[in-house]
């Protein structure tokens, strides 16, 4: 099938997708979804015939990570894999990978080789801790990234050991930021008409990702610590018992703390002391959160929420997934999207979470299968039925 693009933002532009497991999906699906034409390319099945860690092809993670693409099949170990690859290359705007940074220069796909065929090629790279340093031959991994990055430190209950947080964020945001600076170089080059090399990392994307809690230190040098459910620094914020469960409550800030005690009958926390300021709830954590879960006990999850958005006072239900999906914000969101499979049938995948007014994203098109599209991305490069028959029977593609 010819390109069938997920949305007219980004249709102009081919996208070669070399990326596995996940940093590097996430940044091409913002690609994909956005309507680039990407072209995901995977070794041969005869020289890759093991599940890759990327889990099973017609499970839900890989149908949710590489939605809006076509397949086609190429061994780069090859020298005629490589030279079919430059061909592809000659047309494209973007290539994207997430290999080993050393694998790249061996398979001869580096930036320089690839400059050299199409100056306005701009490639995308994404490993586990840059580039170069003193870490460039360690394996990347998400946990690792966590744990490293800082972020396990300030997860979970004090006193507990640290916590990986429940989603692969470094892997997640290495690839966002890595989808952000592509599209950054796009613009760029309608001035310049080069492309450029972009490169991020988990462990550095997982540093940016801590935002005000990595200031903290370089300014204040004050060190995070584990906070649990608590806000670090909004008192207070977290998590209170209700009488048939738990809900978020955020009264940070002097104005809606006031909100939130009016809204609970609760005008002597006010006149507290112990409480009067947000430096004097800082200092009296424990003893308010306490005081406030014993009251929060005395009424229904539902109650509470109603009568602390009415007055002004964040709070909200704490869903599992299966409600998450059936919220009625959520389903207004529409972030949750159907689309046809051949090989899985009708799936429902996460939609963007940004939309557009004018050129939106959609599930165009489910996942390809490893190949569909070989043959016909072949003949668009002007190969012959003879030839591409050859290259079948030498495992090329």
């Amino acid at each position: 099938m010819p390109h069938k693009a997920a949305s007219s933002a980004l249709s102009r532009y081919t996208v070669l997708d070399l990326t596995r497991v996940r940093a590097g999906p996430t940044c091409v699906r913002q690609l994909a979804d956005w309507g680039a034409n990407v072209i995901k390319i995977e070794l041969p099945e005869a020289l890759d015939a093991a599940e890759g860690l990327g889990g099973k092809r017609h499970g839900p993670d890989f149908q949710n990570l590489h939605r809006n693409k076509r397949g086609m099949t190429l061994n780069l170990k090859d020298p005629d894999g490589v030279a079919v690859f430059m061909r592809l290359v000659e047309k494209a705007d973007v290539v994207v990978e997430n290999y080993r940074p050393d694998v790249k220069n061996r398979l001869g796909i580096d930036y320089e080789s690839l400059k050299a065929v199409n100056p306005r090629v701009i490639l995308g790279s994404i490993s586990g801790f840059g580039q170069d340093g003193p870490y460039v031959g360690r394996p990347g991994f998400d946990q690792i990234a966590q744990g490293m990055g800082g972020l396990m430190s300030i997860t979970g209950e004090p006193g507990k050991g640290p916590m990986r947080a429940g989603i692969p964020v470094a892997d997640l945001c290495a690839g966002l930021l890595c989808a952000h600076g592509i599209m950054v170089a796009l613009l760029e080059r309608e001035q310049s008409g080069e492309g450029q090399w972009v490169d991020s990392s988990l462990l550095a994307a997982q540093i940016f990702m801590l935002d005000f809690q990595a200031a903290r230190w370089l300014m204040d040098k004050d060190v995070p610590q584990q906070a649990g459910n608590n806000h670090p620094t909004s008192i207070p914020t977290g998590v209170f018992e209700t009488a048939d469960g738990y809900i978020n409550i955020a009264a940070t800030g002097q104005v809606i703390w006031e909100r939130f005690c009016k809204a609970m009958d609760a005008e002597d926390l006010m006149a507290d002391s112990r409480y009067a300021t947000g430096a004097a709830r800082s200092e009296n954590r424990d003893a308010l959160n306490a005081e406030i879960n014993r009251r929060t006990k005395e009424k229904d999850s539902a109650t509470w929420i109603d009568f602390f958005n009415e007055a002004g006072v964040p709070a909200g239900e704490i869903n599992t997934i299966d409600q998450v999906f059936a919220d009625p914000q959520v389903e207004h969101l529409a972030m949750a999207e159907s689309v046809r499979s051949d090989a899985v049938g009708d799936i429902e995948l996460v939609a963007q979470a940004v939309k557009l007014s004018r050129t939106p994203s959609t599930l165009a098109v489910a996942p390809p299968e490893r190949g569909e599209h070989t043959d016909e991305i072949l003949q668009d490069l002007g190969f012959g039925a003879d030839e591409i028959s050859d290259m079948h029977q030498r495992n090329i593609v």
